[in-house]
């Protein structure tokens, strides 16, 4: 059985490693490898590695860490059909939906290359007499990044390519459940002449997160996972003394109004609601159909979503892949018949799928639910499946008001024809990012990624400018160089002269 390893230092190592955890293949439910659990004194290694390195590291011009970051670049764009093949194979979604994974983690190296240029500091020519003043940003030092399954290459780009073109160095701690594609980027920087000990990856659970977040050489932590985690830790992490940037569930809107292009939408929804099988943190899970709207839309949903393919990534004609585990295909299950149970409409049931040759893969299909209350599970909670909620309203307002009302704030779109209340949605929604006539609102790398309320604990996003104040602090140097020789120091509060 082939294991995976941690990279530490540059180099590939099983570490101090006792304890496994198996990786599957989701679309037939096979083991196929192990990945060793990192031990504290792992997390231990990575970090004396990564602050080792970060001495010299930080030193470095920007421009020399930009040459590094373009020719990461190019590695990625070259290598880019065997890191999707390495996602489809662990995480089980589609080889056309991995693509698109590698191709937004690539955006954000690419902003990370104009660093020389995002990293200016100011000056002020004589603030007083003889005095200059100017500033800059410096790294923090050693920083971490704890991963989610569902995006193994693009979510570690939020984080990894912004803090080390920063000057700081970076211990990785991504899914046990899909790890390999970590290792592979680990490889990729090294080719492309990042020192050893600037990018880390440590593989494991909860005893390796626990030793990253209360290390005190770990100056910044940023998280991706369920709102209960992130709240814990940003909680635990901050309570160090640690910058922490935390990002947690989500229960995404789409709100459909009479005028909207109902084809359109339908297409749409469809995408953005099973493609990865509905796992990802933006996807929409929740349709707020207005008025008279609800009828013609669900039928179209239920067109669609029926018609959808099913299928393991190897297969070509597949257009949504397997779940990544049992447990999650369980918890669908459960919603989908907790929905039933509550009172609402079962419209395409994905329990009923059968996959041909794969009777042990976790595939469940597309499946959607109308009738359902705001006070249902299948509404309430972060169902993270293929699983599209149908709540229905009378009015604008009183979507806008459903929006407000739930503790999630990530992503949110409106389907309108009309400008003026598209403008009035953006608005008053309280969420963080809005799609007006987009399902999914994903920011590109230049803006920067986060929500609010319970999706987002801490105060800065990830990637764009957010993400390079967030790995740097500033200072502000004054300065004078008298020419004279004459003191000009009292006792009073020094001003400009």
């Amino acid at each position: 059985m082939r294991t995976i390893e941690h990279w530490i230092d540059g180099v590939a190592t099983p570490g101090q490693s006792i304890r496994t955890s198996p990786v599957f293949d989701p679309a037939t439910g096979e083991t196929v490898a192990a990945v060793g659990l990192s031990e504290p004194a792992d997390v231990e290694a990575a970090v004396l590695a990564a602050a080792k390195a970060g001495q010299s590291w930080c030193e470095q011009s920007p421009v020399a860490r930009a040459r590094v970051f373009f020719a990461f670049r190019q590695l990625l764009h070259a290598r880019a059909d065997e890191l999707a093949a390495t996602i489809s194979a662990e995480h089980g979604k589609t080889l056309a939906d991995a693509r698109g994974e590698v191709q937004r983690g690539l955006e954000v190296v690419e902003f990370a290359c104009g660093i020389p240029h995002l990293a200016k500091g100011e000056y002020s020519d004589t603030v007083a007499g003889g005095v200059d003043a100017y500033s800059w940003r410096q790294p923090l030092g050693v920083v971490a990044g704890i991963t989610p399954f569902n995006f193994p290459v693009m979510v570690p780009m939020w984080m990894h390519p912004i803090a080390i073109v920063t000057g700081n160095t970076f211990v990785l701690k991504p899914s046990e459940l899909d790890p390999s594609a970590s290792l592979l980027v680990a490889r990729l920087y090294a080719e492309a002449g990042l020192p050893a000990g600037v990018f880390n990856v440590v593989q494991g659970d909860r005893v390796a997160v626990e030793a990253i977040i209360d290390h005190p050489d770990v100056a910044a932590v940023s998280f991706v996972g369920s709102t209960a985690v992130a709240r814990l830790v940003h909680r635990r992490a901050s309570a160090t003394g640690k910058r922490v940037q935390a990002l947690g569930g989500a229960k995404n809107h789409a709100v459909v109004l009479p005028d909207a292009d109902l084809d359109l939408v339908a297409a749409e929804l469809t995408g953005a609601a099973y493609g990865s099988a509905g796992q990802r943190c933006m996807a929409v899970s929740v349709v707020v159909a207005v008025g008279e709207v609800a009828d013609p839309l669900v039928a179209r949903l239920a067109e669609r979503a029926a018609a959808v393919r099913v299928g393991p990534a190897s297969d070509p004609a597949s257009e949504m892949g397997p779940l990544v585990s049992a447990a999650a295909l369980q918890r669908v299950h459960g919603y989908l018949a907790g929905a039933a149970g509550a009172g609402a409409r079962v419209m395409v049931d994905g329990r009923e799928l059968t996959v041909p040759g794969r009777g042990r893969g976790f595939f469940v299909g597309p499946s959607l639910v109308d009738h359902v209350s705001s006070t249902a599970a299948v509404y309430t909670d972060e169902v993270f499946g293929p699983v599209l909620a149908v709540v229905r309203v009378a009015s604008l307002t009183e979507a806008i008001d459903l929006v407000n009302a739930n503790p999630y704030g990530n992503g949110v779109a409106v389907f309108t024809g009309s400008g003026a209340t598209a403008r009035r949605f953006a608005r008053q929604v309280r969420v963080g990012m809005v799609g007006i006539n987009v399902p999914i609102p994903v920011p590109m790398a230049f803006h920067s990624f986060g929500g609010w309320k319970d999706s987002l604990f801490g105060d800065s996003g990830v990637h764009g400018m957010e993400g390079v104040r967030f790995y740097t602090r500033a200072k502000t140097v004054t300065a004078r160089w008298p020419l004279d020789g004459v003191a000009r120091t009292g006792l009073h509060f020094p001003v400009a002269r």
